[in-house]
Parts: C-alpha cells; structure tokens; sequence
C-alpha cells in the first residue's frame, strides 16, 4: 500500500524498551512486561498476550466517588505485548514522578500509569464542602504516569511571592508543598447583580506548578466525565 496514510509519519514501531512512551500527540504506548494499569476503556489497540481487568478502588474509594462524582476507573493490563491508549483525541503527556513527589491531578486527566505508582483520593484542602467538596487522585511513589488534556495545557509556576488563581473547572493538577484554598474573586451584591460568572477560584500558595487546562470543563463534558 501506499500513500501519505501508510507513511513512517503514521506506522507505528516497536517498543526499544517497556513501559510507557508517546506514540503521537493524542496517543501513548506502552510496553507491558507484567502489569500496569490504565483508564478503563482507554484502550484502543493492542498486540501480543495481555489480559484486562476491572480494578477496584477500594471501600473508601468507591464510597467518594459515589458522593462527588469524581473517581478514577482502572482497569489492570498484566502480560507481555503492546498497547495504546487514548481519550477523546485529547492531547497526550507523561509525567516522571520521582520518591518523594507527590502530584495531585484530577481523575478525567489520567490516561494510565506504572504499577509501581500508587494513588489515593483525597479532599483538595481548603475546598470545604461546597458542591460536594473538590476530590483528586494524588500519585506518589517511582515511575510515568500518562495524562491527557483538552488542548496544550499551561504550566504555572507558583512561588511565595506570586499565588495562582484559577478555575476549578480547568485545573488538571499541581505538584507537591502547594496549599490549596477556595478564593472568591467577586462580592455577594456583584453575584445578585450577575457577576462575571468567575465566583471562586482555587488558590494555590507556595513553590511549584500549577497544570491548568487552556478551556473550562462544560457541562456536556462534565457529564461525560
């Protein structure tokens, strides 16, 4: 065959190493020798000997997601082959999270990880219970963990000096030793009066970065999600 299609921009090559790497700009690849896990209906090709399985989130996890809405389905892949992963034609990207990191990003954003990463889902600190509260998965341990992001995101640096404020709806994640609050950026009589439509925000104080989306989520999306 040929034409621009069966081109080496678009025929994939195997894997020089397992784990995870970028296929193209709205796909990841990943290697598996053992296991490793990934966004439950992520998967859209695979080759070789690997078998996928639904993957808990535990009691407390289950019970969160229930109340907010908000949870990361996972689904285990374990064996030996090749499989590639995408959501939506969102935008692909790996994070290398080293010991002592922690990185907190919203669930609709993970794409897959290394099983020898670990996440749990916490409440944002200072978000308080407004809307159910905000809940993140926050990964910590060795290994890449893959993302995906309607567009290319912004990252912000955040130090001491200079908080960030953005919206809840378009925030994908932050890194570690950043605070989190909940800032109102109108007052009640401009809110009766209409407002801006920006009401509150999440602050993040201290030193690192701030992943933010380049669009709120709608909600359309939000329902998908």
């Amino acid at each position: 065959m040929k034409g621009d299609l069966f081109s080496s921009q678009h025929v994939v090559q195997p894997a020089v190493a397992p784990g995870m790497s970028v296929e193209n700009a709205k796909c990841l690849k990943y290697a598996v020798n053992g296991e490793m896990h990934a966004r439950q209906g992520a998967m859209v090709a695979y080759r070789g000997d690997l078998r996928f399985e639904r993957k808990g989130q535990g009691v407390g996890g289950m019970l969160k997601r229930a109340v907010t809405g908000e949870g990361l389905p996972l689904m285990a892949v374990r064996g030996q082959g090749e499989a590639w992963f995408a959501h939506e034609a969102q935008n692909c990207f790996v994070v290398e999270v080293e010991p002592g990191d922690l990185f907190t990003v919203n669930g609709r954003n993970v794409l897959c990880f290394d099983a020898s990463l670990s996440y749990e889902i916490k409440t944002v600190k200072g978000s308080g219970i407004a809307g159910g509260g905000l809940f993140n998965s926050v990964f910590s341990g060795q290994g890449r963990l893959g993302l995906v992001c309607e567009g290319n995101p912004l990252v912000i640096p955040v130090s001491a000096q200079a908080p960030v404020y953005v919206d809840t709806d378009a925030v994908v994640g932050w890194t570690a030793h950043l605070q989190t609050s909940l800032h109102r950026s109108q007052s009640i009589g401009s809110m009766l009066r209409g407002g801006s439509g920006e009401a509150v925000q999440l602050m993040l104080q201290g030193e690192g970065y701030v992943v933010v989306r380049p669009s709120e989520l709608t909600p359309q999306k939000a329902q998908q999600h």
